[in-house]
């Protein structure tokens, strides 16, 4: 009976080990949106961006810029929680490294600033490599970065994705 304890036990204490992902809301103040990860399995999520981006264009000795309304959806595969566990690092609030899918649509005609694209929209369809971390109960920064099928209503293209986001989560851990 002890040996059958001492089995179960260890068991419940390797199945603690174990990290699943957690849904979170969080706003992002560098690049101003709302964010709502969703869990969808252990080390998965889909995460969901509604916001603006910023662009800025220096021509010879003229310069514009324009911010643009922009939604932005990934699948998130976290691929090393049990290594950071082994290494007694966070991984909270799906603090990882991840792969994703990502879709990017934003429109060509900024809400303000002068610069206006000469497509009505513009979009990105590709792989990225990401790193999110949550510091304490609430900053949260997090990384993409990406190449893919980049498209609006006059082209197609490789196109690069870089995204850096710092924010606060919201809600409870």
């Amino acid at each position: 009976m002890k040996k059958l304890l001492l089995v179960f036990a260890l068991f419940a204490g390797l199945s603690s080990f174990g990290q699943q992902t957690t849904n979170q809301f969080s706003l992002n103040f560098l690049t101003p949106s709302a964010e709502y990860e969703l869990a969808v399995g252990d080390n998965a999520s889909v995460d969901f961006i509604g916001g603006v981006a910023f662009a800025y264009r220096h021509v010879f000795d003229e310069s514009d810029y324009g911010v643009f309304p922009q939604f932005m959806g990934q699948y998130r595969y976290y691929y090393n929680f049990k290594k950071r566990i082994k290494k007694n690092k966070n991984v909270s609030n799906n603090s990882g490294n991840y792969i994703a899918a990502v879709a990017l649509l934003s429109s060509g005609n900024s809400v303000l600033g002068d610069l206006d694209l000469s497509s009505n929209y513009d979009g990105f369809v590709g792989p990225a490599w990401g790193l999110q971390r949550v510091y304490g109960k609430t900053f949260k920064l997090n990384l993409n970065l990406g190449l893919g099928y980049g498209f609006n209503d006059v082209d197609y293209y490789l196109a690069p994705l870089v995204g850096l986001q710092l924010g606060f989560k919201l809600g409870k851990n």
